[in-house]
């Protein structure tokens, strides 16, 4: 098992959507009448010890909502943890040491697996893109194709698998995509540049986004052609998305943006696979977005052992 030396936590931002995302999922299991089976079986005295142990090999994340999820099942509980987010874990490896009244750890169980289990799924399906891309000047970049509710918790994850994030979400980033240019069309009259009817919708979204922001707001453009992505190179956004092109369309992109635009970041995206995705990146693109990490990311087999 590989363990980095510092624990990863939550930023403040995360650790709320994590808590309020905790609550609504206790809420969810025990509803008004709480663990029925335990409440029988289980005297309410009984102190017990359970460990946190991976089922298979992968890249962990999560372990800060499982303890959030204890404690707010019972303050009491203590919650030890082995190895911190991020590490690389082997099927059988420990990850957590949980303590305290038996109950509580019956009743927060499922919900703090469930955390684990889907936060070290990303995690993991992201080193692998990472991996596939090892040596090569590329960024692989999450999306907001997330679970509703989830996006700060799931990006957090694809962090710990050595990703980096796209914008959070509406609001911290201008990404004018194809349907934007949809509602340009026709362009603005008199386009906002000056001249006759009839401007590029490209240039022209870009030039409102600068007049009403400037350079305060990262600014990205999606295109799907060469001849609109020579527009939008001319406009100078900070980053250009190549939307579904082919390998020698990406390999042309490269080129144009060196001969135009030099500091124009370039990303590619589109159906990207990990069968595609070092292709895509030998192209010479800057960032490759990919909304299966978030969407497709099957669930780490990651299970609760209760130690008599």
């Amino acid at each position: 098992m590989q363990r980095p030396r510092e624990r990863i936590i939550f930023t403040p931002e995360e650790l709320e959507a994590c808590r309020r995302l905790a609550s609504l999922a206790l809420d969810e299991d025990l509803g008004a009448i709480g663990d029925l089976t335990s409440d029988v079986l289980i005297p309410a005295e009984r102190i017990g010890v359970a460990v946190i142990v991976a089922r298979q090999a992968g890249v962990l994340a999560g372990l800060q909502a499982a303890e959030l999820t204890f404690a707010l099942v019972d303050p009491t509980v203590m919650f030890e943890a082995v190895c911190p987010d991020g590490s690389l874990v082997q099927k059988g490896d420990r990850l957590a040491v949980v303590s305290g009244r038996a109950r509580a750890l019956f009743r927060g169980e499922r919900t703090a697996l469930n955390f684990v289990q889907r936060l070290s799924g990303i995690a993991t399906l992201t080193r692998r893109y990472v991996d596939a891309v090892e040596g090569l000047p590329c960024w692989i970049l999450d999306t907001r194709k997330t679970t509703p509710a989830w996006r700060l918790l799931e990006k957090y994850a694809v962090r710990q698998g050595g990703g980096h994030n796209h914008r959070l979400g509406l609001y911290d980033e201008i990404l004018i995509k194809d349907n934007h240019l949809a509602a340009l069309t026709p362009p603005l009259s008199p386009p906002i540049s000056g001249g006759d009817k009839g401007g590029d919708p490209v240039a022209e979204a870009v030039q409102l986004a600068r007049q009403k922001h400037g350079t305060a707001v990262p600014l990205e453009i999606e295109v799907d052609t060469l001849a609109q992505l020579e527009n939008a190179l001319r406009a100078k956004p900070d980053m250009v998305l190549l939307d579904n092109m082919s390998l020698d369309d990406l390999r042309q992109a490269v080129r144009r943006r060196k001969e135009i635009a030099p500091d124009v970041l370039l990303e590619a995206s589109g159906g990207v696979t990990l069968e595609t995705v070092r292709s895509i990146a030998e192209t010479g693109v800057d960032r490759i977005s990919v909304g299966a990490l978030t969407h497709s990311a099957p669930a780490l087999d990651i299970g609760l052992d209760y130690l008599p």
